[in-house]
C-alpha cells in the first residue's frame, strides 16, 4: 500500500483530474473554481474537468466526492455550505470532518450589510438603535433559508439582540431586487451587487461581514468595527480531497494552487466575481473549517433553521 501511494505521488497527475462543484454552474463558487482549474491544467499539462452537481445545499456533490477514490483525481470545491448542510439536513451519507482533508483555501467573498436610503440610517449603530426602538417592525431580505445571506443575517440579529423580520426569497436576484426597490429595507448581498449600487446611491453599504475590510470597498467598515465587536461571517472557497489521499499529492496541489493565486489575471478574475484571494496552508484551512463548523452549528441550532 505504501509503495502504491508513493508511486501514485511520483507520477501524479497522470490523467484527467475532476473537480466537483456541488452547486450550479455560474454561481459564486463556479467562476473562481474555473479560473483556478484552467490555470492548474496549464501547469500540469493534463486535463481538469469541472463537474457541477448541485442540490441539497451542496450535499449531493459532496457525497459524490466522499465516495471517490482517495487518489488525487477527484477534488471537491469546498465552500461555506460544506459546514452548514450537516446541521440543516440531519444525517448525511458522509461526515465532512472525517471524510475529507483540506488542501487550500483560496478565496473569501464578503457579503455587505446594506440598507435602502429611505430607512434613514447611515451606520450599524443607528440601525441597531432603530431596530430596538421598533421590535418586529423592520424586515430584512435573504436569498433563501439556510443560504449565506440568511445565516449572516441571523448571526447579526442574534449578536445585536434585535427583532427584525426575515423575508426569505427564492434566490438572490429576487431578494436584491426588493431591497433595491425599497420593499424590504435591509439586505446582505454579495459585494458584486452591493458595490455598484452603493456607488450609485441606490443602496447604502454600512458594513462588510468579514473580519477585515474588503479591498474592493476599503472605505466601508467591517460590521465588527462599526458597532458589533466579534462579528465575522465569510463566504469562503477552497479545495478538499477524500481522506486517505497521499500527503505528497496534497502538498503538490497546495503548492500549485498557491502559485496560481499569485497570477495577476487570476486575482483580477476573482475581483470581478466579488471574491478576494485568500490563500492558506492545508493546516490553516483545516483549523478554519473546524471553527466554521462549530460556529454555524450554534447559529442554526439557536435560530432553529431547517432545510426546506
Amino acid at each position: 500500500m505504501l509503495v502504491a501511494s508513493g508511486t501514485l505521488a511520483q507520477n501524479y497527475p497522470a490523467k484527467t483530474i475532476r473537480i466537483i462543484i456541488p452547486f450550479a454552474a455560474g454561481g459564486a463558487t463556479d467562476v473562481p473554481a474555473r479560473l483556478v482549474a484552467n490555470k492548474m491544467a496549464e501547469k500540469f499539462g493534463t486535463g481538469i474537468v469541472i463537474d457541477n452537481r448541485p442540490g441539497a445545499g451542496g450535499a449531493i456533490g459532496t457525497a459524490t466526492a466522499a465516495r471517490a477514490d482517495p487518489d488525487g483525481y477527484t477534488i471537491l470545491m469546498t465552500a461555506t455550505p460544506f459546514v452548514v448542510s450537516p446541521h440543516m439536513y440531519g444525517k448525511l451519507s458522509y461526515d465532512p470532518l472525517k471524510d475529507f482533508v483540506q488542501v487550500a483555501q483560496f478565496g473569501s467573498a464578503p457579503n455587505v450589510l446594506v440598507v435602502h436610503p429611505s430607512l434613514g440610517v447611515k451606520s450599524i449603530k443607528a440601525l441597531i438603535a432603530l431596530a430596538r426602538s421598533q421590535p418586529g417592525k423592520l424586515d430584512w431580505a435573504s436569498s433563501g433559508t439556510g443560504g449565506a445571506q440568511h445565516l449572516f443575517g441571523e448571526l447579526f440579529m442574534s449578536m445585536a439582540g434585535i427583532d427584525v423580520t426575515h423575508v426569505s426569497y427564492k434566490g438572490s436576484g429576487a431578494a436584491n431586487a426588493d431591497v433595491l426597490g425599497g420593499q424590504v429595507k435591509i439586505g446582505f448581498p454579495g459585494i458584486a451587487i452591493a458595490l455598484p449600487n452603493h456607488n450609485a446611491g441606490r443602496l447604502l453599504a454600512i458594513g462588510v461581514t468579514t473580519a477585515q475590510r474588503s479591498a474592493q470597498m476599503p472605505d466601508v467598515p467591517t460590521i465588527a468595527e462599526a458597532g458589533l465587536p466579534g462579528y465575522d461571517a465569510t463566504f469562503w472557497l477552497g479545495l478538499s480531497v477524500p481522506t486517505g489521499t497521499p500527503r505528497s499529492v496534497i502538498d503538490l496541489l497546495h503548492r500549485e494552487t498557491t502559485a496560481v493565486l499569485k497570477m495577476p489575471d487570476v486575482v483580477e478574475g476573482f475581483r470581478l466575481s466579488g471574491t478576494d484571494v485568500a490563500p492558506s496552508t492545508p493546516e490553516q484551512f483545516r483549523k478554519f473549517v473546524l471553527a466554521e463548523y462549530e460556529k454555524w452549528g450554534k447559529v442554526i441550532r439557536k435560530v432553529g433553521i431547517k432545510a426546506n
